[in-house]
């Protein structure tokens, strides 16, 4: 196999945004924390201030005859848990899944390339460890960075980092429903039936027109904020940053911002990406005035059965092991954490 050509870009480079995207479509963890335009915003606005602005890139392209083979979205950070790292763009706190981006064919060869090339730039960017959060347990770039890691004198090891649950979506929503526990699926069709007896009926909606997109983010950011954790998330540079992702999101066709209202008001909400025939719900908020409606599972039932309805395959619940998740349906599944070291200079 001939040579690889790596480069390594300090600067953000528009230029790879069609390249960028069309490579992820052929890589094993295609997922919208990969596109071009979500970290693209996640670097700029250093993911909601998650981390300093002195932080810097260090993103690496690997090419064969010109033809783009491999992308590796780091950076490098002067602080992390003590010590200077890189880590994944779109690293820690807002992006559930993160890789490297590569054919499976060709991330072997790449990986191999990128380790040495990571040594040489310790002289410029010096760091102490290559820290990757969020990586899918079902990533072959497991085994493959272990083998290079080890040709190459690097430590390796690897953690559990959170659970990812999902639902594979049946053909129907009385299929689905028949795979719940038995009272899991009473207390839906029961909550589902209230709701739909109020009067006025509750009623719920996606976001379609893009001049209502604004006020409906800061409906969806005051029902976050009646939860003390995610009102502490919600700094003003998170708040510009989730403006500008769901923004970006709507005009990339990905976006489903959907709402309950009860009695007119808005009473529950959920936050959504809609990327290959899957649903990826990102956050939700709920306003704990009408908590007797179960607002939060009649939302979430209507949006299971409407994905059903449009042949969606998957419902993936993403971060976090709340008990919910597997009330309805869902599946384990979880990221894992690599660290690496490379050997002494």
């Amino acid at each position: 196999m001939k040579t690889l050509e790596l480069q390594l870009h300090r600067e953000w480079a528009p230029a790879l945004q069609k390249e960028w995207n069309a490579l992820l479509a052929e890589s094993p963890s295609h997922c919208p924390f990969l596109r071009f335009e979500y970290l693209d915003i996640w670097w700029r606005q250093r993911g909601g201030g998650e981390w300093p602005p002195e932080s810097q890139l260090a993103l690496i392209t690997a090419r064969q005859d010109d033809r783009l083979l491999g992308i590796a979205p780091l950076f490098w950070t002067p602080q992390h848990r003590g010590e200077p790292a890189l880590l994944f763009l779109g690293s820690i706190e807002i992006s559930d899944y993160l890789d490297f981006i590569a054919r499976p064919a060709d991330l072997p060869a790449f990986l191999d390339a990128l380790l040495p090339a990571l040594q040489e730039l310790r002289s410029d960017l010096p760091f102490t460890a290559l820290d990757l959060y969020n990586l899918p347990q079902e990533s072959p770039t497991f085994d493959v960075l272990e083998a290079a890691a080890a040709r190459h004198g690097w430590t390796f090891e690897k953690e559990f980092c959170q659970p990812c649950p999902s639902i594979p979506l049946p053909s129907d929503w009385e299929t689905y429903l028949a795979g719940l526990d038995k009272k899991q699926r009473h207390e839906i069709r029961r909550k589902l039936r209230r709701a739909e007896s109020l009067e006025p009926p509750a009623r719920w909606y996606m976001v379609t027109e893009r001049t209502a997109l604004d006020a409906e983010i800061e409906a969806l950011f005051a029902l976050m904020e009646q939860d003390d954790e995610k009102r502490a998330f919600l700094t003003p540079a998170m708040r510009e940053t989730m403006r500008e992702m769901i923004g970006c999101s709507f005009d990339l066709g990905c976006l489903r911002l959907a709402f309950l209202e009860v009695g007119g008001e808005k009473a529950a909400a959920y936050l959504a990406f809609d990327y290959l025939q899957q649903l990826w719900i990102y956050n939700s908020g709920f306003d704990r005035r009408f908590n007797d409606y179960s607002p939060g599972w009649v939302l979430l039932s209507y949006l299971i059965q409407w994905a059903i309805e449009n042949r969606y395959r998957e419902f993936d619940f993403m971060r976090g092991g709340e008990d919910y998740k597997y009330r309805f349906g869902a599946r384990q599944r979880c990221v894992m954490r690599v660290r690496l070291q490379p050997p002494a200079a």
